[in-house]
């Protein structure tokens, strides 16, 4: 069943709330990642979402709120997503390959999720920094427990721990290289994977086969 806003939009009723959800999601994410945080208005995410202001409250809470849900699906689409292209039986430097190109092309047709769970969290200050930081954890975990697991049939093996530092290297170097990105869109997901990919591994390939550098080396 459909009736219509005051705007003459159709607004749908009687959705599955999960289905509601989303929708408010979609629409807030849209509007945070154009205005930011402090810009975007309540109305016009229940303008863009098709729903009516109390409904948009009753269902996730006051714009404050709606943010920190904004931010927490972006990342666990994100982690998910790279989680499920990383296969166990592929090579180490095939699960990194594939780990850097789902990150790429995830980045490239979610730009305006990547701005929120990015940009727009790292500027607002707390709470929302804090749901970064753990979007941030559950990445480098993901990558430290990946690397640790090239490393299993070299002459050193490491555990994830050890690893760790590498994968927030990692992390870190991901998000400035999208940043750079945005600046020159005329490059493709895969060669800003490639680019990332030759770098890392060129260096952490000689890890994984016991050699490293020391001074004087």
């Amino acid at each position: 069943m459909v009736d219509r806003q005051d705007n003459g939009r159709p607004r749908s009723r009687r959705l599955p709330r999960a289905v509601r959800e989303r929708q408010i999601l979609d629409a807030a994410v849209e509007v945070f990642a154009t205005h930011g945080f402090h810009t975007a208005s309540m109305d016009e995410i229940s303008e863009v979402a098709g729903i009516s202001k109390p409904m948009l409250y009753a269902y996730l809470g006051a714009k404050d709120e709606l943010f920190v849900a904004c931010i927490r699906r972006e990342a666990a689409r994100l982690i998910e997503a790279i989680s499920t292209a990383v296969e166990a039986g592929l090579s180490p430097d095939e699960q990194l390959w594939r780990g850097l190109q789902v990150f790429f092309e995830y980045v490239h047709h979610n730009q305006a999720g990547w701005t929120v769970l990015h940009r727009q969290a790292n500027l607002q200050g707390e709470p929302f920094v804090s749901e970064l930081v753990e979007w941030r954890e559950r990445a480098t975990s993901l990558i430290a427990a990946l690397l640790a697991q090239a490393t299993a049939g070299s002459a050193q093996p490491m555990q994830a721990e050890q690893t760790e530092p590498f994968a927030v290297a990692l992390v870190g170097a991901g998000e400035s290289l999208v940043e750079w990105w945005f600046q020159h869109p005329e490059h493709t997901a895969e060669g800003m994977a490639m680019r990332l990919m030759n770098m890392v591994w060129m260096g952490f390939g000689d890890l994984v086969e016991g050699r490293s550098w020391t001074p004087g080396s």
